[in-house]
């Protein structure tokens, strides 16, 4: 039985979380595969939000077993947040939430690390979360890091202080004004890591080996999106991790030959959270109206998202990078009541005209060049089934499906999972 995959084609915030929580019915396992608790998958239903950073968005479907992959990395102290907002709920962790052995760990000096080093840059900061990503992978690769396997170990302990006062030099390294407690810091993170350490740990691969030979359905589930690639994003505005199919490879230990499906989800227009270029990107009336509509503020940071129409350029490279089979269209409710609807189909880059993503997106060297189509006006919200849809969306479904060759499979009418309409 083949992993099917599901990832972000944007630059992140495109609803994975609700399309993970709408498919779990149909695996035994979902897995993430990279990422930590930058990312903000938010799920609806039964009139509730939840917003999930590292545990996967299954973990509410009590058959679904949830597996956090060796790629992740993990904040004690968030993750045991997240555990206790589950408490309310009929959810037991314990038995449901499994977490690789060989998965990283986030210290407090991991962001206190990550602040010092945006606060230095100023004017250059790329607009990182702040919550020690970037460290802790760099420790990852530096062959540094402090492992969740490593909890089990009678020397866990030493090993932490030796890195902790290794990223104390670093910090005062930078030389900037960052205000901290590290006694109180450390009392909070050893607190959590005894929570953490009531979970089940395995060796993920393993687990992972086995239940593919028994015929488990396992969905791997990636975080940010596959613009935000630590190789093929937008560099340096990029997350640290890799987020594109190659990533779950290498974050869960599986084989390229044992990937299925690759369900590619992105929203009808675009967004982008933090700095970074964004050919596409409004600063009008239109821009404004889809970030109210839209709710356009970050479920990890609370900062506003940039908003502009869709850029059929990059969504065309995202989705042959990653070999997408499906595409999944989130918040096609968000553009009712334009008039016209813009898709951003070239560049215009150092004077000549393009159809593929360049080396850089950076306003000056590239304009975007736009073909226009009909808007529509119906609230698609209470909208059940792809024959009630208006003429002009399916119109503008049947331009994309076009362009980039791969059926949409899935229209996303609302923040609901019942808000989700298959085609």
């Amino acid at each position: 039985m083949p992993v099917d995959l599901l990832l972000g084609l944007q630059w992140g915030d495109e609803g994975k979380g609700k399309i993970v929580d709408v498919l779990t019915a149909d695996y035994d396992i979902i897995a993430r595969f990279q990422g930590g608790p930058n990312a903000g998958h938010t799920l609806e239903f039964d009139g509730i939000k939840h917003v999930l950073h590292t545990i996967p968005s299954g973990i509410f479907h009590p058959k679904a077993v949830n597996v956090v992959g060796n790629g992740v990395v993990i904040d004690p102290v968030i993750f045991r947040g997240e555990l206790e907002k589950l408490a309310d709920f009929p959810v037991d962790p314990v038995k449901s939430l499994l977490i690789s052995r060989k998965a990283h760990l986030i210290l407090p000096t991991h962001r206190l690390l990550d602040a010092a080093s945006e606060a230095a840059k100023g004017k250059a900061k790329i607009g990182s979360t702040l919550k020690g990503i970037g460290p802790a992978y760099m420790d990852k690769t530096g062959r540094n890091g402090l492992r969740v396997g490593d909890l089990e170990l009678p020397d866990w302990r030493d090993k932490y202080r030796a890195l902790a006062d290794k990223h104390e030099a670093m910090i005062h390294f930078y030389d900037v004004d960052i205000q901290y407690n590290l006694q109180e810091l450390e009392a909070d993170f050893l607190q959590a890591v005894e929570s953490l350490r009531k979970l089940t740990f395995i060796d993920s691969e393993e687990y992972l080996f086995q239940a593919l030979d028994s015929g488990k359905r396992i969905l791997a589930e990636g975080a940010q999106g596959s613009l935000l690639d630590i190789d093929f994003g937008t560099y340096p505005y990029v997350t640290s991790s890799n987020t594109t199919a190659a990533g779950a490879c290498t974050g869960l230990g599986i084989a390229p030959g044992t990937i299925g499906d690759v369900f590619g989800i992105f929203k009808a227009y675009t967004t982008r959270v933090g700095s970074g270029p964004f050919p596409t990107e409004l600063f009008d009336q239109d821009g404004e109206t889809m970030g109210r509509v839209g709710n356009e503020f970050g479920a990890t940071t609370g900062r506003a998202r940039r908003c502009g129409w869709l850029d059929l350029v990059a969504l065309k490279y995202a989705v042959r990078i990653n070999g997408v089979t499906q595409l999944m269209m989130m918040k096609a409710d968000v553009l009712s009541g334009f008039e016209t609807i813009k898709v951003c189909t070239a560049y215009k880059y150092k004077g000549e005209t393009i159809d593929h993503l360049p080396y850089t997106l950076e306003a000056e060297h590239l304009t975007p060049v736009y073909t226009e189509m009909p808007g529509w006006k119906e609230d698609l919200t209470a909208m059940g089934s792809a024959s009630e849809l208006p003429e002009a969306l399916n119109d503008y479904i049947a331009f994309l499906e076009d362009a980039l060759q791969t059926p949409i499979k899935i229209v996303s009418v609302g923040p609901d999972r019942v808000q989700t309409i298959r085609r």
